[in-house]
């Protein structure tokens, strides 16, 4: 996952159809006026599909650029995606990762209704990190990490997600933008030693001057007990989807979930997709109000046994209620 650098900037939390009125004719007229709203059918998320999904995702074991789980799950999420209705586009990049090693990288985009020029984007990344280097044991720190949550969570969220529009297309185009390459990054301080799919995909898009009304990545959005706080880049670049995307977590009944205030500042993929791409785009990511991430990030514990369900409903329902609310 991306560089450690969670700084609270509160202490206090923040815990937080339409109808139509028709006008009544007189007895015996002919005319009648009434006024109409548009009452959007937002799909139900499935936790368990989602579930299954990011479990389907760890069953390949680490997903490290180069090695043959990373190539085996890159094609099934290719193939879901395609096999979900949408437009696949596949972009092969050879990146240099800070220590010189060459990563074999593949960001994987799924488009639906990739003729409209109204679109969102919605990302995670789908590689896993190297290194269990914050596990407590200083043994795991050269084991790689399975990522159920730190990368798998978003992708199956947003596979769970692609179903659904499959089904039932939502009035602007969608893109799942699987990103790649995120998590190979150094602690040296060097921001751009991460998210080097992100980085590639901003400078060269799928679709030649693409662009997104706005855009959402889900990073560690599975784990129990998760709470998410509206992350500082995101609130620089894009506070009115920050605050859109809140707004609705809390209609849904998640405003324990989605604490409406400021967290830290992370670098993760969204910062590069707002400062090489120029599209705003916000993070949902987990925060530990006590700073830094949740306690499996970079360890071998990041596995299927600290995934929630409940975790993926909350975040799932919230992004199908801002995208199908969208005009």
């Amino acid at each position: 996952m991306k560089e450690k650098a969670m700084i609270l900037l509160g202490s206090t939390f923040l815990l937080f159809s339409a109808f139509s009125c028709g006008g009544s004719s007189k007895a015996g007229s002919t005319n009648k006026v009434e006024n109409e709203t548009t009452v959007v059918n937002v799909p139900q998320f499935d936790a368990d599909s989602a579930y299954q999904y990011v479990k389907s995702q760890v069953d390949f074991g680490p997903r490290v650029p180069n090695s043959k789980g990373h190539i085996a799950c890159g094609n099934y999420l290719a193939t879901q995606l395609e096999d979900l209705g949408a437009k696949v586009t596949n972009q092969y990049a050879d990146l240099i990762a800070y220590d010189g090693t060459l990563l074999k990288a593949r960001n994987i985009i799924g488009s639906y209704k990739p003729e409209s020029k109204k679109r969102i984007a919605l990302f995670a990344h789908w590689d896993t990190r190297p290194w269990a280097d914050d596990d407590p044991d200083e043994k795991n720190h050269r084991t790689p990490v399975l990522g159920a949550n730190d990368g798998a969570s978003g992708v199956g969220a947003l596979l769970e997600i692609a179903r659904l529009v499959n089904q039932q297309q939502p009035e602007l185009g969608i893109d799942i933008i699987f990103l790649d390459a995120e998590d190979y990054g150094s602690h040296d301080g060097n921001n751009n030693s991460w998210c080097l799919g992100a980085q590639y995909w901003a400078r060269n898009p799928h679709v030649q001057g693409y662009n997104a009304r706005f855009g959402i990545l889900l990073d560690m959005v599975g784990g129990k007990n998760t709470v998410f706080m509206k992350e500082g880049h995101s609130e620089k670049y894009a506070p009115d989807i920050n605050k859109k995307v809140w707004k609705s977590a809390a209609k849904l009944g998640y405003g324990k979930m989605f604490i409406d205030e400021e967290g830290g500042y992370v670098t993760d993929d969204h910062l590069f997709v707002n400062e090489l791409a120029h599209i705003k785009t916000i993070d949902i990511i987990a925060s530990d109000p006590k700073g830094g991430f949740t306690p499996t990030w970079h360890t071998v514990n990041d596995n299927m046994d600290h995934i929630d369900k409940n975790t993926l409903k909350a975040v799932g329902q919230t992004v199908l209620e801002v995208i199908y609310k969208e005009k």
